[in-house]
């Protein structure tokens, strides 16, 4: 979206790893993306944590895919997870999403306050996170899928959404 805020990007993001990583410690440290209009991937290459460098390079990388599922790949974990310090910067993996709402402030009438809302958080268990490893995240079915007015009344989803005839989808 176009609103920016330091607790909203804490609360939404893809990650398939973050912690205090520096690119810039080693010439061969790269961060890339690809998309090919089916799969976008971006990918840390030999990138090393901020002070930590001794424990060695981490390789991996996320691809989120048109049909909506994620994979997280793991190439080179050289430490356990774990054993990475959250004292600089969160240590997470996982998915999560919110939204911010500018509310009117009672005290002061002309200034606004926001308020985060998460929604949503899939967290992984990092214990599991290894070297030449994956996760995949497969979306579940929503009543979005539904193209007509028949797909919709013979969904077996258990949602409880309607067709709307004038928009011409399933709400």
């Amino acid at each position: 979206g176009d609103v920016i805020h330091r607790m909203l990007t804490a609360t939404q993001y893809i990650a398939p790893l973050m912690a205090n990583f520096n690119p810039s410690y080693s010439r061969n440290s790269t961060v890339q993306y690809l998309d090919n209009g089916t799969v976008f991937v971006v990918q840390w290459d030999k990138v090393y944590l901020q002070g930590k460098e001794d424990v060695g390079s981490f390789t991996f990388q996320a691809a989120l895919h048109s049909s909506g599922r994620i994979v997280f790949g793991y190439e080179e974990i050289p430490v356990p997870v774990l054993q990475i310090s959250a004292s600089q910067h969160p240590v997470k993996a996982g998915l999560s999403d919110a939204f911010m709402v500018l509310n009117p402030s009672p005290d002061v009438p002309e200034s606004r306050r926001r308020t985060i809302y998460e929604y949503h958080r899939v967290e992984l268990d990092t214990g599991r996170i290894t070297s030449r490893s994956a996760v995949e995240f497969t979306p579940l079915p929503t009543c979005l899928q539904h193209q007509s007015c028949e797909m919709c009344v013979t969904s077996e989803l258990t949602f409880n959404c309607s067709w709307c005839h004038v928009l011409q989808r399933y709400l």
